[in-house]
């Protein structure tokens, strides 16, 4: 039997910071959710396999069209496509950074991917988007590092956004879902910020 998915919230305003796990962002019912891809666009493993595959060809087929337009996707950066047959109304596209030690960058370009789907579902003029933990499988980002940087530039994101009212980190397992979890009340604690948790999505 799985396990029952955690839940908690950071209400920021009129806005708020959701962190869920262990969840299947595939089933998603948010505007729009986040494909952690590489840079070829055209699939892979983990998140990226999963979304393509319960999406449909609409996805592949459109991500094929932006690289003949624009070739790779670089690192940090971040495009849209429709969702096919999944819940979500678009699937934006973000590469994140492998992994080399903390000295390539890494967190800035794990900042930029946040940043610019958030931007992206903003001028979309979408009111939510769920996040994987980009960057720490294959890629090897550290999870409790990872966790702290993509909480922090979520949720400045959040802030500034004109339309996205709801950021939702969907964790796989429950092991990431507590280092999620723990970025959010630290950031919660350090900006007063109030935090609710529960056993409901």
């Amino acid at each position: 039997m799985p396990a029952r998915p955690q839940v908690l919230r950071v209400t920021m305003g009129d806005r708020v910071l959701v962190i869920l796990g262990p969840g299947d962002i595939t089933r998603e019912q948010t505007d729009v959710i986040v494909n952690a891809a590489n840079s070829s666009l055209l699939g892979g493993g983990g998140v990226d396999g999963a979304i393509h595959r319960a999406g449909g060809p609409v996805i592949l087929e459109a991500c094929r069209q932006i690289v003949e337009r624009i070739g790779r996707l670089p690192a940090g950066q971040a495009v849209a496509t429709p969702a096919g047959r999944l819940p979500a109304r678009y699937v934006i596209h973000t590469v994140g950074p492998f992994w080399s030690g903390g000295r390539q960058s890494e967190a800035e370009t794990l900042a930029s991917c946040h940043r610019e789907s958030i931007r992206i579902a903003d001028e979309l003029q979408l009111t939510s988007i769920a996040f994987p933990a980009i960057s720490t499988g294959a890629y090897r980002y550290p999870v409790d590092q990872a966790s702290q940087v993509a909480i922090t530039s979520a949720a400045e994101a959040l802030e500034k956004a004109a339309h996205v009212r709801q950021v939702r980190f969907v964790l796989f397992d429950s092991e990431t879902f507590t280092q999620y979890a723990n970025a959010a009340r630290a950031l919660a604690a350090s900006s007063s910020l109030k935090v609710d948790s529960n056993h409901d999505t």
